[in-house]
């Protein structure tokens, strides 16, 4: 089942399947390490939902609700 890393409940978790957004928001998640094929695990989300930190690649990295609205996930569990 695909659908973007926003939409990701705590704990659920998946594998990068395309990375959206206009040029310098690409870039940035890029030079982050969300690239296809990384595997993300939704750990901890803001009281209002945005921001969100996630793990991937091995370490902690928090993104804006906007920014993760750009990942199309792969879900590998709920």
């Amino acid at each position: 089942m695909e659908k973007k890393l926003s939409e990701f409940v705590l704990g659920e978790s998946g594998v990068i399947k395309a990375v959206g957004g206009d040029g310098m928001i690409r870039r940035r998640l890029f030079d982050m390490g969300v690239t296809p094929g990384a595997e993300v695990v939704l750990r901890k989300r803001a009281p209002l939902g945005d921001p969100m930190e996630v793990t991937v690649r091995g370490y902690e990295l928090t993104l804006r609700k906007s920014e993760a609205g750009n990942v199309v996930m792969e879900v590998r569990n709920a």
